[in-house]
């Protein structure tokens, strides 16, 4: 079932498909950490970490954001759907090139596959690396569980 759609102020940007807003009315708000969903962007310490991170800033800190809360991963983040000024936080991600599509969660948003398609035939952000690694390869092999 879905959540209640939200509406917040990003008070923070923790990576490329992570920040954390400020919810609900004044004086009785709280902070959500939220994961875009359908995304993976490059890990801080990885190519195209930091420019994924500044992007999204640039979307989206000190902006008034609408989440849509679709779950919760395993580090108790809220994934939502997120929009800042309007825009799809998952498909300027993807389209520039700074976030990778996240196939377990991307079934609701089949717009994005196309668009990483695209930024990978014409080299766009992390697509310009003659091989570039996915973050969750990224993870497996620095941070094995």
């Amino acid at each position: 079932m879905p959540l209640a759609t939200l509406l917040c102020l990003v008070v923070a940007i923790s990576d490329g498909d992570t920040l954390t807003a400020r919810c609900g009315p004044p004086g009785a708000y709280r902070q959500v950490k939220v994961r875009v969903a359908a995304i993976d962007a490059p890990e801080s310490r990885q190519a195209f970490g930091q420019k994924s991170r500044q992007n999204l800033a640039q979307l989206c800190f000190k902006q008034r954001a609408i989440l849509q809360p679709v779950d919760e991963d395993s580090y108790g983040r809220t994934v939502a759907n997120v929009r800042c000024g309007g825009t799809d936080v998952a498909t300027a991600q993807v389209r520039a090139g700074l976030a990778w599509v996240y196939t377990p969660y991307a079934g609701a948003h089949p717009h994005l596959a196309p668009l990483q398609r695209q930024a990978r035939s014409s080299s766009t952000g992390l697509w310009a690396q003659r091989r570039p690694l996915a973050p969750w390869d990224y993870r497996h092999r620095h941070h094995p569980r």
